[in-house]
């Protein structure tokens, strides 16, 4: 796939479906946000995000509860549905995409290492989570992989939300 093609063929679903975006992002820092709004007419579906970098604003902003940040970590299947959830409610978005991870090089451990992310896509009935772990690569890497990731889940989402909406025609 060449560069930006999935960017495309992400904008031109949601245009197609007449759908909005809001991300909150953490380890990749506004990336996903960036590759979004990098095709032109943009406008007509992303709203806005948050770059939830910090507990702090993860809590005050996102209303992810402290107690669930202390008990399960802030790279964690439930932070990343809480933060999609949240964004999409506080945009009024029709979706919230999440990413929350270890970009590294420091900060992972054994239990969460370097490399694993966890990216979350909610609509107004679920909001379905997935684990990468992208164990042994760069910061950018990893980065870029978990935007690429949020993107693929994105495009995966909207074909098949574009053919349950063919089948009530």
């Amino acid at each position: 796939m060449s560069r930006g093609e999935l960017e495309r063929e992400v904008a031109a679903l949601l245009t197609e479906g007449k759908l909005t975006v809001a991300v909150a992002e953490s380890c990749t820092g506004g990336l996903l946000g960036h590759r979004l709004t990098s095709v032109p007419g943009s406008s007509a579906y992303f709203v806005g995000g948050v770059i939830a970098y910090s507990n702090e604003i993860k809590t005050k902003v996102l209303g992810v509860g402290f107690d669930v940040l202390r008990k399960e970590g802030a790279v964690s299947d439930t932070v990343a549905r809480l933060m999609a959830i949240a964004v999409r409610g506080r945009f009024e978005a029709d979706l919230g995409v999440a990413i929350t991870g270890v970009a590294g090089p420091g900060g992972g451990s054994d239990e969460k290492p370097v490399g694993l992310v966890y990216i979350a896509l909610a609509d107004s009935k679920r909001c379905r989570v997935c684990r990468h772990d992208l164990c042994g690569k760069r910061r950018a890497t990893v980065k870029m992989a978990s935007s690429t990731g949020a993107l693929e889940m994105m495009r995966e989402f909207l074909k098949k939300e574009g053919e349950h909406h063919g089948e009530e025609e």
